[in-house]
């Protein structure tokens, strides 16, 4: 059930685009800045505990349905499917990344640099001078593909439709807390560090099965390395090594020539290339494990 919903999901990411903007999910923004109004200046004690419920709470409409879907004896469970299938759709995102990088190198070719900069910027989710900086737009990619897909797609296997929701929440908060921060730093300073430290231990399983899927889909030696070099010299806690560990490895996966390597437009496209495969890759170990039995 879960593969099949997985696949639809997908699929619909990649044909709806009239619909994509509605997964910005806008509207959640004002429960979030209450949340962290309410977050200002608490104990550091209360503040853990208050992330982490800012979060739960909108899970509770999402896991009554599913199980109530569940008992409607349809037969296939058709509506808890369809159910599903909207749940993630809804979850992966906010934006198609395969469309902003698209729109970024589009922007290269019409030499816009204004407008790549802008895209570079929503890639990095900070503020990004230098049109042309290939570490950045690489990095930037594999960092959202953790939040957008990744992330997503682990936590639907694991616990269905309130899983996919469980991680969007968190992300959508975590970007909601930074976006704040830059403008109000005082704000969400006692918030924001509990915010990635929920996000950042729900994404350490994801990011490393995607770091073992680029591995895989790329140019194995020289990721493993990569990956080996990084965790000896390290020194960050475990939840906030997830970008870079992706962003490191992935940039090994791809290999390349020096040109590939100088060429933004290029270097993007292969970088979105290295995701897709393993996504694909993942999509079919996730199929291999329902067959067995492990997965459902």
């Amino acid at each position: 059930m879960k593969l099949i919903a997985l696949i639809f999901g997908l699929g619909l990411e990649r044909i709806a685009t009239q619909v994509l903007h509605l997964r910005e999910l806008r509207w959640f923004d004002p429960y979030f800045d209450f949340g962290l109004d309410s977050l200002r200046g608490a104990n550091i004690w209360l503040v853990y505990p208050g992330s982490i419920l800012l979060v739960l709470l909108p899970l509770i409409p999402v896991a009554w349905a599913s199980r109530a879907l569940l008992q409607t004896g349809v037969a296939w469970d058709l509506p808890y499917l369809l159910f599903a299938v909207l749940v993630l759709f809804f979850c992966l995102g906010p934006r198609d990344l395969a469309a902003e990088v698209e729109e970024y190198c589009q922007a290269l070719a019409d030499s816009d640099a204004d407008k790549a900069e802008r895209v570079l910027t929503d890639l990095c989710e900070v503020e990004h001078s230098g049109a042309k900086d290939v570490i950045a737009v690489e990095e930037a990619i594999f960092v959202q593909a953790t939040h957008r897909f990744f992330g997503v797609v682990f936590w639907f296997i694991v616990l269905g439709p309130v899983g996919a929701w469980l991680f969007r929440v968190s992300d959508l908060l975590r970007r909601r807390a930074t976006t704040i921060g830059v403008s109000d730093p005082e704000r969400v300073t006692p918030a924001l560090s509990a915010i990635e430290a929920v996000i950042g231990a729900l994404a350490w399983l994801p990011a490393r099965l995607a770091v073992l899927g680029y591995a895989l889909s790329g140019n194995f030696d020289e990721a493993v390395n990569c990956w080996r070099q990084y965790e000896l010299k390290s020194d960050l806690p475990f939840h906030h090594s997830n970008d870079q560990v992706v962003a490191c490895v992935g940039k090994a996966a791809m290999g390349g020539t020096a040109a590939d390597i100088s060429d933004p437009s290029v270097a993007a496209r292969r970088a979105m290339q290295l995701v897709f495969r393993t996504l694909f890759i993942s999509v079919t170990v996730i199929a291999v494990m329902t067959l067995f039995g492990w997965a459902v």
